[in-house]
């Protein structure tokens, strides 16, 4: 495992927002700022590279798609829910490294799209019973992870997101820890 410094959740979530993603423009748009940035002209029918947080400011617009494979869709949940739960505790799914801040966002357009029409509540509820029951199965497995000898655990590793590798890592250190003090008195020859 790297030694990278611990990325909160808001350090993941900003990195992923100014990561490059694909867009497909809907119609013809002069240049334009956001926040200082200049984007443009675009043309109608062709695609762009731009940051995530431009993307979704294309789209709430109108100017813009995001393509799919950008994007967490009920089918990918579906698949990813599925994986998990078919898999032993000893084994970990690779998630894709954007998946957390991917699901806050399918989460939230859901919810945002269940309020405006109360008859998508139902696809809400099962969206997020679905992501409850990835994390819980993706949980366990990290706390059995980090009480495990360090051989055993290198492999897996790699399947965790940057979430994951975090709380991992706290939880490593507090079971050393916890571990260390337990026999402090009675292991000494």
């Amino acid at each position: 495992m790297s030694a990278k410094p611990s990325m909160s959740i808001k350090d993941a979530d900003f990195e992923f927002e100014n990561t490059p993603v694909r867009i497909a423009v809907n119609r013809n748009c002069p240049e334009i700022e956001l926040a200082g940035l200049k984007i443009g002209p675009l043309e109608e029918g062709k695609e762009y590279e731009v940051k995530f947080w431009i993307a979704q400011e294309l789209e709430k617009a109108g100017i813009a798609r995001f393509h799919e494979e950008d994007l967490l869709t009920a089918v990918k949940l579906y698949k990813t829910h599925w994986k998990e739960r078919v898999q032993s505790v000893k084994q970990m799914a690779s998630l894709p490294q954007d998946f957390y801040p991917k699901l806050r966002r399918y989460l939230a357009d859901l919810k945002e799209n269940a309020v405006k029409k109360p008859e998508n509540m139902r696809e809400y509820e099962k969206a997020v019973r679905h992501s409850r029951d990835i994390i819980n199965c993706r949980l366990k497995k990290i706390v059995s992870l980090a009480s495990a000898s360090a051989a055993q655990t290198n492999q897996i590793i790699n399947n965790l997101t940057v979430e994951e590798r975090n709380i991992y890592r706290l939880l490593r250190k507090n079971i050393e820890e916890w571990r260390i003090e337990i026999l402090k008195e009675g292991a000494e020859p």
